[in-house]
């Protein structure tokens, strides 16, 4: 007897379950508590060459680490407050979620650049635009942080 049904391909491994250690060492770190959710939202960011929004990272985990939207956010919100990641406020009005490089010399994501893609809407952090930009605020203004963002096309829609 003969099938003509057709075989299925395995299903495809989500990326962020290959960082699953690596997030886990990098909560330790910061002494607060390993939970779940905060080692798989972690892994899927650290998976990403791209910041994600709140969405994008709820999406991402659905079929492996089912957690609930409310808990992807404060996740993401206490990557922020701990310095793991950094958040980009995009022209949608949705942040976006990103990891900070670890060997930088700077504070997290000060004097920090973006680029927008204008095809795909993605972005990316630039990490050679030097840290140091010169600039003069009128006479009284202090800056904490500096936004820089470019725009055009990523190497994908290029």
């Amino acid at each position: 007897m003969t099938s003509n049904a057709k075989t299925k391909a395995p299903p495809e491994t989500p990326a962020y379950l290959s960082r699953i250690a690596e997030a886990e060492a990098a909560i330790r770190r910061t002494a607060d508590r390993l939970t779940q959710p905060r080692v798989a939202v972690l892994a899927c960011l650290m998976s990403l060459d791209h910041a994600a929004s709140h969405f994008d990272v709820a999406q991402a985990l659905v079929k492996h680490h089912p957690i609930d939207r409310v808990t992807v956010y404060r996740v993401l919100e206490w990557l922020v407050e701990v310095g793991i990641a950094h958040r980009i406020a995009g022209d949608d009005r949705v942040w976006r979620f990103m990891i900070n490089d670890p060997t930088a010399s700077i504070a997290p994501h000060q004097q920090h650049a973006h680029f927008t893609c204008n095809a795909c809407g993605q972005t990316f952090c630039l990490d050679d635009v030097p840290n140091k930009l010169n600039f003069r605020l009128p006479s009284g203004f202090k800056p904490s942080t500096v936004d820089l963002k470019f725009r055009g096309r990523c190497l994908h829609c290029a």
